[in-house]
């Protein structure tokens, strides 16, 4: 029995969800915004006194997998009205930095040319000190495919550290050539 799938999503003061489409489509409202996502049709979700309940036909493998998913799916969109979901990246490198437009983000990253990022809607970016961009949306998954395609854009490489990367993330670096003493 899935432990997570059992567990019903509560919603907060203030969100609102709607159940359309014979029960596969769910649209969550909150302060934040408003996200609708179609789900599984084998799954089956309901209002039930102020919570998601999400149900499963059978105990196969395939369903056991899709309740849990299903039900942290729901869980993400409630917690994204709510209080929404950030990623962040360092730029590291000389003369390296971004700069906010109102498309998005220009980046400039040791190409001969600035690199464009126009966001999805949804999204916003901020950008500080020219080397802190910051990604803010109510879906977790779009956040998530956006900081992937900057970071994308100019990956962080193991000699120098050079490259767009997640705050925080450790980059292994790799010792490089060393020159060879004449005989």
């Amino acid at each position: 029995m899935s432990r997570i799938g059992r567990k019903p999503v509560t919603l907060p003061q203030g969100v609102t969800a709607q159940i359309d489409g014979g029960g596969h489509r769910i649209t969550v409202k909150g302060p934040k915004g408003e996200i609708s996502r179609t789900l599984h049709e084998d799954m089956a979700i309901a209002l039930e006194d102020g919570t998601v309940v999400v149900k499963r036909p059978s105990d196969e493998a395939q369903h056991k997998a899709l309740h849990g998913l299903t039900r942290t799916l729901v869980a993400n969109m409630v917690q994204g009205v709510t209080e929404g979901f950030a990623k962040s990246l360092e730029i590291q490198g000389v003369g390296y930095k971004a700069e906010m437009k109102p498309f998005g983000v220009q980046l400039v990253v040791g190409f001969s040319h600035p690199v464009p990022y126009h966001a999805p809607k949804g999204i916003k970016i901020t950008v500080t000190n020219n080397v802190l961009v910051k990604i803010e949306g109510v879906d977790k998954e779009l956040v998530g495919q956006v900081a992937a395609e900057l970071r994308n854009v100019r990956p962080p490489e193991p000699y120098k550290g050079k490259g767009i990367r997640y705050a925080g993330e450790q980059v292994r670096r790799k010792a490089g050539k060393t020159a060879q003493a004449a005989k």
